[in-house]
């Protein structure tokens, strides 16, 4: 039965709330082998765990954003070229593509679609569920709430740096995905800081959040002419609005 332990298992070396197991390797790909689009709404309320045994992190997803490569100029990939550090984002689903934002934060990408499309969901936001405390150790002096709260505390609470971009999602391998029961309520909206056409929230309504959940950070729209530092420049405003996610199992 989906989310329950298998009893012929000696040892589960994640310990997740519910009785939630890891997806298998098989069943996950085939959720992630789906447009960024599709995937990302139904990864609200999935626990990602990094690590193993007593050294294990799981975050609950509560945010998370959308990006369709080519067809996005909001996304890394836009030039449908891979780069030195895109290059991730253009193998087959089921990989992490981490990249480093203002050279401090690194931030967590699944990767999904179809091989060579360079389409995935950034890890925006979500809660702590396991490893707690190695989590405060990571992030010290931080309220839990606010322990991945962003995507680069993601990251840090998970311990996952540009290092580990393009690492498989597979048991046993130290990264895992514990898909959802049900689909959770969803709103869907711009994405934060997205700046030009690819910050337009009408455009790309591809910010997923599960309201007033732990995690989820305050909508800043981008700069619309992807500029700054112009007199008069003016930032995208959200349009936030309920999206019917479709069942995980």
């Amino acid at each position: 039965m989906p989310g329950t332990p298998d009893p012929s298992r000696p040892h589960d070396p994640f310990d997740l709330p519910g009785g939630l197991v890891p997806a298998a390797d098989d069943r996950l790909l085939a959720f992630l082998t789906r447009p960024a689009t599709e995937v990302a709404p139904g990864l609200i309320g999935a626990i990602v765990v990094v690590g193993q045994g007593e050294d294990a992190v799981g975050v609950r997803l509560t945010e998370v954003e959308a990006y369709l490569g080519p067809d996005d100029p909001g996304s890394h990939a836009y030039s449908g070229v891979p780069t030195a550090r895109t290059w991730p984002m253009f193998g087959p689903a089921g990989h992490v593509y981490v990249y480093r934002s203002y050279g401090i934060h690194s931030c967590v990408n699944v990767v999904c679609g179809r091989d060579g499309y360079a389409t995935g969901v950034l890890l925006r936001g979500g809660e702590v569920v396991v490893g707690i405390e190695t989590a405060r150790a990571r992030r010290a002096g931080i309220d839990d709430r606010r322990l991945a709260r962003g995507p680069g505390n993601v990251g840090q609470s998970l311990g996952l740096t540009t290092a580990d971009s393009g690492r498989p999602i597979a048991s046993g391998r130290g990264i895992a995905i514990a898909l959802p029961e049900r689909p959770r309520a969803v709103v869907a909206g711009g994405r934060v800081g997205v700046s030009g056409a690819g910050g337009d929230p009408v455009a790309y309504p591809w910010r997923f959040v599960e309201p007033g959940a732990v995690g989820v950070s305050s909508y800043r729209g981008g700069l619309r002419d992807g500029r700054s530092g112009q007199p008069g420049a003016q930032r995208w405003h959200d349009g936030a609005r309920p999206y019917a996610a479709e069942p995980t199992r």
